[in-house]
């Protein structure tokens, strides 16, 4: 298998071995930024009981939110494709930005000119401080893929993303897309 390096808008796929760990089992992250000051993904698959509308009572459509990861979990982040609707968004990469202008993002989803599948919504973010993701590569705890899906991630990416995921790998991977979420209850 090809190894990756950890860059932004790279795929971070959690190892088997994370089962213990509650903000990272089963997970694939988005990552937003790498650089030598640290790194900044959001978690794909893991949708919570939220709906936007709960949460920011000026919008009136109820698009799914997402838990991004453990840091900062009472902010609120998104992620979308329609860079030309939303000024201040920062690119990521193959048509994916961070961010950008929320009065206006508000207005254009009301508008319904912004629709879930151009849009996600995060609690949270997953953060590493300088050379913490590469100490977490280095001990196998994740895998670093190409985004092959491109913008189409954002409507792609399901609870059921990471045994996808698995699968792809191929090899004793695909043993451990079925295995159960906690296998100590197995």
């Amino acid at each position: 298998m090809v190894y990756l390096k950890p860059k932004k808008g790279k795929l971070l796929i959690a190892e088997p071995s994370l089962t213990g760990d509650v903000s990272f089992n089963r997970s694939v992250v988005l990552l937003a930024e790498h650089n030598e000051e640290g790194s900044v993904g959001f978690i794909l698959n893991k949708p919570l009981e939220y709906q936007i509308s709960d949460l920011v009572t000026e919008i009136l459509i109820p698009f799914q939110v997402y838990n991004g990861g453990p840091v900062e979990q009472d902010n609120l982040y998104f992620i979308h494709k329609v860079p030309h609707l939303i000024d201040n968004s920062v690119e990521i990469s193959d048509g994916i930005y961070w961010g950008g202008d929320f009065e206006k993002t508000v207005a254009l989803i009301n508008e319904k000119v912004i629709s879930e599948d151009d849009i996600r919504f995060f609690l949270g973010y997953s953060g590493w401080s300088s050379l913490q993701l590469d100490e977490e590569l280095s001990s196998k705890s994740w895998i670093v893929v190409k985004n092959e899906h491109e913008s189409q991630i954002i409507k792609k990416s399901s609870d059921a993303f990471w045994k996808e995921k698995m699968i792809e790998l191929g090899g004793d991977y695909v043993i451990w897309s079925n295995a159960p979420e906690n296998p100590s209850l197995n």
